[in-house]
């Protein structure tokens, strides 16, 4: 198959036509287009190369096409036209109020706290289209860094270059236990003795049992290894069941244990010389194109996120 040279016309060729024909002047042609009359005329050479055959002619009467010429400039006006149609296509997306959002979240705000925040984004009667999708902390990291999602929201902060962290809502830790438990008499409990109740954790990369296992690191020089693990746990709403089966105890938000606690279910017991806590934080993408239903979006989260208090 023989090469298509018609691949070497360029947009700059084909503007320069444009600006031949309606000036009839190499000239006036060169100062429109901001090149020189020699590099107007290369353009021009070039194209009638690519083309294979003679599309201006020039005489002392000025300027004309040939037929080939004609044909070459009526598709120069359309690829014009369509360049400014994209233009304004762009502009217009880019301005719109309503467009759909790509959304990743760690397991307990996208249970607890994503649903409080975007009831404000109904009542502002935005039109935005969520797609929401819920992973570990870690998972909702990589998410924005690949690019899988425009916003997202995780219980554990994360230092990465490439990301913008900014803090949303105040979190407790709470260790429950079912209202049957003898701890629950007891009301408190110190970390040795807790070490060795039978207890329920996150899986790995869960931002609840990342910020505990730094608070046991550094509070008290224990591991969770130390600790009487009785079974790992995909959710939140997972570890309260096996808590209130009786598998055991755990550490948890106090967002995701709210009704639990207000219905008697389960148990806060406070840790000697321990105090849980930290921050749900918004993520994204520095330099991320944000266009007017991203910023939409995100000033309704701002705006209603300080309302929102840990029980």
């Amino acid at each position: 198959m023989s090469y298509d040279s018609f691949k070497n016309i360029t947009l700059q060729q084909l503007e320069s036509l444009i600006s031949l024909v309606e000036t009839g002047s190499f000239t006036k042609a060169a100062a429109i287009v901001f090149l020189t009359q020699s590099s107007l005329t290369k353009q021009m050479q070039n194209m009638e190369e690519a083309v294979g055959t003679r599309l201006v002619n020039r005489g002392s009467a000025g300027i004309s096409l040939t037929p080939e010429g004609q044909v070459i400039y009526d598709y120069a006006k359309r690829v014009t036209r369509l360049r400014e149609e994209a233009k304004d296509r762009v502009e217009q997306l880019k301005n719109q109020d309503s467009g759909h959002i790509y959304v990743a979240a760690s397991t307990t705000p996208a249970t607890y706290i994503l649903p409080q925040l975007l009831k404000h984004l109904q009542q502002a009667q935005l039109d935005i289209r969520l797609h929401i999708q819920m992973h570990d902390s870690d998972e909702v990291l990589q998410m924005i860094l690949n690019n899988q999602a425009e916003i997202g929201f995780m219980g554990k902060e994360a230092s990465n270059k490439k990301i913008v962290m900014e803090r949303l809502v105040k979190d407790r830790l709470v260790l429950v236990v079912p209202s049957h438990h003898p701890l629950a008499v007891q009301k408190s409990v110190t970390m040795d003795e807790l070490s060795r109740e039978p207890f329920i954790t996150r899986e790995y990369g869960s931002g609840t049992r990342a910020i505990f296992e730094v608070i046991l690191q550094q509070n008290f020089g224990d591991r969770l290894a130390k600790f009487n693990v009785v079974c790992e746990m995909g959710s939140t709403e997972a570890v309260k069941e096996a808590i209130l089966a009786g598998l055991g105890v755990s550490i948890l938000s106090a967002f995701a244990v709210k009704r639990e606690l207000e219905q008697g279910l389960l148990v806060p017991v406070s840790i000697v010389d321990c105090v849980m806590e930290r921050y749900f934080y918004l993520i994204y993408r520095k330099n991320f194109p944000f266009r007017k239903h991203h910023q939409h979006f995100l000033g309704v989260i701002r705006k209603s996120a300080p309302a929102l208090a840990a029980p």
